[in-house]
């Protein structure tokens, strides 16, 4: 049973896309929430004192490490996919 059987088409139209926004807006924190782990363990693996700019290694540091930390997490997440459609089958 769906959860919208009560509603008119207009209103299953706008709740649909009410839930579409939501999703949305759910990715932007998961991103922005990303973006933070990046930025506090990166600095404080790379940053040893702050200073008006970057020196070349702690910039390269920095690089590296956002890399890594990427690359991890989309094989983590590809693993996991890969786990949820074997046990699908």
């Amino acid at each position: 049973m769906d959860s919208f059987d009560n509603f008119s088409a207009s209103e299953k139209a706008e709740a649909t896309e009410l839930q579409r926004m939501i999703a949305i807006e759910q990715q932007k924190a998961q991103f922005q929430a990303q973006v933070h782990t990046f930025t506090d363990v990166c600095w404080d693996k790379c940053v040893d004192s702050p200073g008006s700019k970057l020196d070349y290694r702690t910039e390269t540091c920095l690089v590296s490490c956002v890399e890594r930390f990427i690359d991890t997490t989309l094989s983590i997440t590809n693993r996991f996919t890969q786990m949820v459609q074997k046990g699908a089958h």
